[in-house]
């Protein structure tokens, strides 16, 4: 357990005494009801969010200030068994808990502690032993149905639709894809449903060895019309539009009718990464301005994006992974929501959390893989953009949309030399207002205003009026904000020496 005293104690005693309860933050006393609870709100933020749990105080609508301070002393034997029963009866454990005794004075005068426990996001799905599964509300816990529970593991990647049996024939399987796969591995006896079963692409149903997707995706001519009957799909669309967006309208403004791409895997990540560099070699196309667009993204982004989309999307959802090719961008969007602990703002660095294992390990024993199942591909794509001096890859989340997904999008535009002592300085301080651009740059207000508006007009900078238009602010699309909970807290370490901060 970590001790804070000193001043910084102090600081983030009031900041902990400001701070409403909210899905990310909680408050409680001490007492033996206390566990249950506490044990609940644990295992919710570490199935939501991440969060953290300040023990030891009132209820903010009960008392005000530091009256709110009752401490640990109040019952420390239901701390001792909070810390007990966080480890035996969340299932699986939690890990990275993080317990920080907080030294203060209480409400009555005596030197005391509080408790904070700062739990974060976890990648898997907690349940409490006998106590069911929950989740985080606005300032509430709420246990979660069996449907929400398969929901979340689903997303998170505990489990994966690739793993699930299809009544597919084998003799579906048995394609010039599977023999360059067999040759490669070495497989020279059994038959083929032997042979998937020895390496986990068949399963057992009722006495019966039946393929499982992956098999399906990775082998098969037509994967998506054979798992039509699951109501899913499994094709590559690729859309090649004039100008900067997508035109509303009864004619679409598609500079050609869309392309679908099918086949086993490795066969759809080599002819849609073919497709889309064609395209972009020969289709010159004459930008809104008069002027010609030259696109110049660095052709191993370009595939590793596309190999991502089809490697990592939610294979339950009906939906294609999408390639939307325009003249100042390319989009890849993939079906489903980032798995685990990955968020659109973490992803540059977190390296790779495979949805599909199945997928994965077997692509990479191909003759020629199309990923090396490194987890360095995403960072690649990131150094790759910066050494072309063109904008770092743009990733997010599509929540609200019948079907969900992720999407990268690929900027063919240079980035101004400004721009990454600009992105530095946001990524310190937070949201940049026009005065901060004009200090980091040596700009007036007007050249500073436009440069943010071109900006805001790339997509790489969001415009946040909520202050008033006097004070206007620019954000990142994708704050690094996910370290845990509420950004308005941080904590030093133990003892109050910064070797680094958590994010509340």
């Amino acid at each position: 357990m970590d001790n804070l005293t000193g001043p910084q104690a102090e600081a983030l005693i009031a900041k902990l005494l400001a701070q409403p309860e909210t899905s990310r933050f909680e408050a409680k006393r001490v007492s033996g009801k206390m566990v249950g609870k506490a044990l609940e709100t644990l295992c919710a933020f570490a199935n939501t969010s991440g969060g953290n749990l300040a023990l030891g105080f009132e209820d903010l609508a009960k008392a005000k200030g530091a009256d709110r301070l009752y401490g640990l002393a109040e019952n420390p034997e239901a701390v001792d068994e909070l810390r007990r029963k966080a480890l035996t009866h969340l299932l699986p454990a939690v890990d990275g808990l993080r317990w920080v005794r907080v030294a203060c004075q209480l409400r009555d005068g005596t030197d005391g502690h509080v408790l904070l426990l700062i739990v974060p996001q976890s990648p898997k799905v907690h349940s409490i032993l006998d106590d069911g599964t929950w989740t985080r509300l606005d300032a509430s816990n709420r246990e979660m149905s069996a449907s929400e529970i398969t929901e979340l593991s689903y997303r998170r990647g505990v489990i994966s639709a690739e793993s699930e049996p299809v009544a597919v024939p084998f003799e579906l399987l048995e394609t010039d894809t599977w023999q360059r796969f067999a040759t490669n591995r070495g497989f020279l006896t059994g038959d083929l449903p032997d042979r998937l079963f020895r390496i986990g692409l068949a399963k057992r149903v009722g006495g019966e060895l039946q393929p499982v997707r992956a098999a399906v995706l990775l082998f098969a001519y037509e994967p998506g019309g054979l798992l039509a009957a699951q109501q899913t799909r499994a094709d590559v669309r690729v859309f090649h539009y004039r100008g900067n967006r997508i035109e509303p309208g009864a004619v679409p403004n598609l500079l050609k009718a869309p392309k679908t791409i099918s086949g086993p895997l490795p066969v759809q990540i080599a002819q849609a990464s073919a497709y889309v560099l064609d395209e972009l070699a020969a289709g010159l196309t004459l930008a809104a301005s008069g002027f010609k667009t030259v696109h110049r993204y660095p052709e191993r982004v370009i595939k590793e994006a596309i190999t991502n989309a089809l490697i990592h999307r939610d294979y339950r959802l009906n939906r294609d992974v999408q390639i939307g090719i325009f003249d100042n961008r390319i989009e890849v969007l993939s079906p489903g929501l980032f798995p685990g602990t990955i968020t659109p703002a973490n992803v540059s660095r977190a390296g790779s959390f495979a949805r599909n294992p199945l997928i994965a390990r077997n692509l990479r024993e191909f003759p020629e893989p199309p990923n090396v199942d490194a987890g360095e591909g995403v960072r690649m794509m990131f150094a790759e953009m910066r050494a072309a001096n063109l904008y770092p890859p743009l990733y997010g989340e599509n929540r609200d949309t019948a079907q969900p997904s992720v999407t990268v999008t690929l900027r063919n535009e240079e980035r101004p030399p400004i721009w990454e002592q600009v992105s530095d300085w946001i990524d310190r301080n937070g949201a940049l207002a026009n005065s901060d651009l004009c200090q980091i740059a040596g700009l007036d207000t007007l050249k500073a205003s436009k440069m943010l508006k071109r900006w805001v007009e790339q997509g790489v900078l969001l415009r946040d009026d909520a202050g008033g238009k006097r004070h206007t602010v620019y954000k990142k699309p994708n704050p690094d904000s996910d370290l845990g909970a509420d950004a308005s807290l941080s904590l030093p370490l133990d003892n109050g020496q910064e070797k680094q901060e958590n994010s509340l």
